[in-house]
């Protein structure tokens, strides 16, 4: 099957070396069933725990703390761990264990068990697989595809991701309200499991990482040290985690917001973030010439900006009944949800770039799980106190304060000489 595509990629866009590399399109074809499988579940699992568990604010944030906890606890030694381990076994066995944690939640449910220790215990084993898996995935990308190919290989499959979030979000919001919301969870197993099957006939030679002797706590120290003497680095760990602190704190609430303030059904909200696939689709054609011709540093400070305008400022100013119509008021969640991601795509891409091309071969696991450490460590903190706040004061003061502190953070960012000089290659 993936010869097949990849003789009709090759005939019909032309020479693009990466549609006649079939280790890149049998990835690719994971990366769309996964893309398919996460947005059905990035509506499913929160809605299991809004609407079929009547989560509070407060419980909703310790979902969205388990999800950056594991970053918090096993980044560090996941990097070193990775630097001595073949790539693609870690990958194979983060999906299988993914899939079947996924699983779980409907059998929960099926069972009469389902609670919210459950869904919190299910999403920090699927986040602790995230954060090895996603090491191990980033890394081998770069064995299938080269350094010099990351951004093209990066807008490919931005372009699918917007397809999916174009199709999987109305789908799944429908399937949601006519089936419940665990047997769309589900199909996210399937995917997974599926994903790993597929991979797991990649045909891509990897090397065997050098043996090492050093004590793992050195080797942790060594990351560190190599991030705090690289001012470009350093500038990313310190922005990207205060954003991060920020995203979970609107992602906790986010869910609240269409559901309880602005009454969205969800039905309606899948098709609400359906418009967020244009926003992406429009990230996948912007980012190739953005970055040539303003360099990955600009380019991902205008994502950055989109996030916070888009996301964190504006939505938690929609009113519920925007000239007494609700569907104004969803119409306008689905068009800052096309900014917001946007800006997402915009901003992640150039990041991975930068961050690749600062780091030599022998370090890179342990700098993409050192770098995740380091910015994702602050997600919890977002997550709980966006929930406090939302808990004593409402969900839009919750959201409120986030887009105030992203205000903040943009304009340091910008203000960052180490971001901003980076140059078009």
């Amino acid at each position: 099957m993936i010869t097949a595509i990849q003789r009709y990629l090759a005939s019909t866009l032309g020479a693009d070396p990466l549609l006649r590399n079939a280790a890149f399109l049998r990835y690719w074809f994971s990366s769309i069933l996964n893309s398919f499988g996460a947005q059905v579940s990035a509506l499913a699992v929160p809605l299991c725990s809004a609407i079929l568990l009547q989560a509070t604010p407060g419980q909703m944030s310790l979902v969205a703390t388990c999800q950056a906890l594991p970053a918090l606890l096993f980044s560090l030694p996941a990097g070193v761990w990775l630097d001595r381990r073949r790539k693609l076994p870690i990958l194979l066995a983060c999906q299988v264990i993914q899939g079947l944690c996924l699983a779980s939640i409907p059998l929960a449910w099926w069972l009469g068990i389902l609670s919210m220790p459950w869904l919190y215990a299910s999403t920090l084993v699927f986040h602790t697989c995230n954060v090895i898996g996603g090491g191990a995935e980033q890394i081998f990308v770069m064995l299938v595809v080269g350094r010099d190919k990351l951004i093209d290989a990066q807008s490919k499959f931005t372009m699918t991701d917007s397809a999916s979030r174009l199709i999987a979000p109305g789908l799944a919001g429908l399937l949601i309200q006519w089936l419940t919301a665990p047997y769309a969870v589900l199909a996210n197993a399937a995917s997974f499991l599926l994903s790993a099957w597929n991979l797991r006939q990649t045909n891509v030679t990897e090397p065997a990482p050098q043996p090492s002797e050093k004590h793992p706590l050195r080797e942790i120290r060594e990351g560190f040290v190599f991030i705090w003497n690289t001012p470009l680095l350093r500038t990313l760990a310190w922005s990207i985690g205060l954003w991060h602190m920020l995203y979970y704190g609107f992602a906790a609430l986010q869910i609240l917001l269409a559901t309880r303030e602005l009454g969205m059904t969800p039905g309606l909200l899948g098709v609400a973030q359906m418009l967020g696939g244009l926003g992406m689709l429009a990230s996948s054609m912007l980012v190739k010439p953005m970055t040539r011709r303003f360099g990955a540093g600009k380019t991902m400070l205008t994502g950055i900006a989109a996030t916070v305008l888009g996301g964190f400022v504006l939505q938690a100013t929609i009113p519920a009944n925007w000239f007494g119509q609700p569907l104004a008021s969803a119409a306008a969640y689905a068009l800052l949800v096309f900014v917001y991601d946007c800006g997402v795509m915009l901003f992640f891409i150039p990041y991975l770039s930068m961050r690749a091309h600062a780091t030599p071969d022998a370090y890179m696991g342990r700098i993409i799980s050192t770098m995740r450490f380091l910015t994702v460590a602050t997600a919890p903190l977002g997550a709980l106190a966006a929930g406090a706040i939302a808990d004593r004061y409402g969900v839009r003061t919750g959201l409120a304060c986030v887009g105030a502190c992203g205000m903040l953070l943009t304009a340091a960012m910008i203000a960052s000489p180490h971001i901003r000089s980076v140059r078009p290659d």
